[in-house]
C-alpha cells in the first residue's frame, strides 16, 4: 500500500516528536558549580549512589582544574561503590592515581582501591556474612591486599592506615583458609599428595594464620592414607606442640566454629 504525501508529513513529523520526547533534559545545565556540588554530596547523603555518581562526574568536568575536580574523581569512585558497580569505582580510582600522584588524598584513594575489592569479593562487612569466604575467588582479595599494602608502606601514620592492617590481617587468613578448604577438598577425593601439596602451601605462605591448625590435621591424615608413618608423627608432634588442644584429632575436619566468624 502506497503512502500519501499527507501521510508521509505525518509519519514524519510524529517520528520527529517521539525522538524530541525521547531526550533526556539535562537538569543541571543551569547549576553553578558550587549548587551541583551541594547536589552531587546530598543526593550521596541520602544514598542515592547513581545520581551522585552522576553529579560528581558532571562536576568533574565543570571544575576541571581545580582541586574540587579531584575531589569529585574520589567522590565519583565512592559513589560507584556503593552503587554496586565496583569495575566502574576501579577505573575512576585508577584515573586519579593516574592524573595526581602527589595527591594530598592520595592515601584515601589507595584505600577506597583495597575497599572496592574487599567488599566485592570477601565481602564479610556486606550482605554475605554467613559465607565461607574462603571458598570464593581469590584474585581480588590478593589485589586489595595489594592496595592496602601500598597505603600503609607508603602513608603508614594515614588515618586509613589502623583499617588497612586489619584487613590485610584478613586477606592473609583468608587466602590460607582457601589453600586449606583446597586441601580438604583433595583429601575427601582420596587425591593425598594433592591435599599434602597444598596444607604445605599454606603453611609455608601463611604461617601465622589460624587455619594452619587445619593444614596441619590434613599433613596427618593424607600421610597416614599413604602409610607415610614417619612424616605422619612428625606432622602429628607439630600440631601438637602448637596446638596442644586442638579438637582436630579427637572431633576430625570441620571441627570448632570457622574463624572467620570471629571477625
Amino acid at each position: 500500500m502506497r503512502l500519501s504525501a499527507r501521510s508521509l508529513c505525518v509519519v514524519a513529523a510524529l517520528a520527529i516528536l517521539a525522538g524530541c520526547g525521547s531526550t533526556t533534559k539535562d537538569v543541571t545545565a543551569g547549576w553553578s558549580v558550587e549548587r551541583l556540588a551541594q547536589e552531587a554530596r546530598e543526593e550521596r547523603n541520602a544514598g542515592n549512589f547513581d545520581r551522585a555518581a552522576e553529579y560528581f562526574e558532571k562536576l568533574e568536568g565543570r571544575a576541571a582544574g581545580t582541586p574540587l575536580a579531584q575531589q569529585a574523581q574520589l567522590e565519583k569512585a565512592y559513589a560507584f561503590y556503593k552503587a554496586g558497580e565496583p569495575a566502574q569505582a576501579q577505573a575512576a580510582i585508577e584515573r586519579f592515581l593516574r592524573l595526581h600522584p602527589t595527591s594530598p588524598a592520595l592515601d584515601y584513594a589507595l584505600y577506597l582501591k583495597g575497599l572496592v575489592n574487599f567488599n566485592d569479593n570477601l565481602g564479610l562487612f556486606g550482605s554475605l556474612a554467613r559465607q565461607d569466604l574462603s571458598e570464593r575467588d581469590q584474585k581480588a582479595a590478593k589485589e586489595s591486599f595489594e592496595a592496602f599494602r601500598d597505603l600503609v608502606e607508603r602513608f603508614p601514620d594515614s588515618r586509613y592506615a589502623p583499617d588497612a592492617r586489619a584487613r590485610m590481617t584478613y586477606i592473609v587468613n583468608s587466602l590460607a583458609q582457601y589453600e586449606v578448604h583446597v586441601a580438604r577438598y583433595y583429601l575427601s577425593r582420596g587425591a593425598h599428595v594433592a591435599a599434602i601439596n597444598r596444607a604445605q602451601a599454606a603453611l609455608s605462605d601463611y604461617p601465622d594464620a589460624p587455619a594452619l591448625e587445619e593444614a596441619l590435621y590434613i599433613l596427618v591424615r593424607a600421610y597416614d592414607e599413604l602409610g607415610m608413618t614417619s612424616l605422619r608423627d612428625d606432622a602429628r608432634r607439630v600440631l601438637l606442640a602448637n596446638f596442644p588442644d586442638s579438637r582436630f584429632l579427637s572431633q576430625g575436619l570441620r571441627a570448632g566454629t570457622p574463624w572467620w566468624r570471629f571477625w
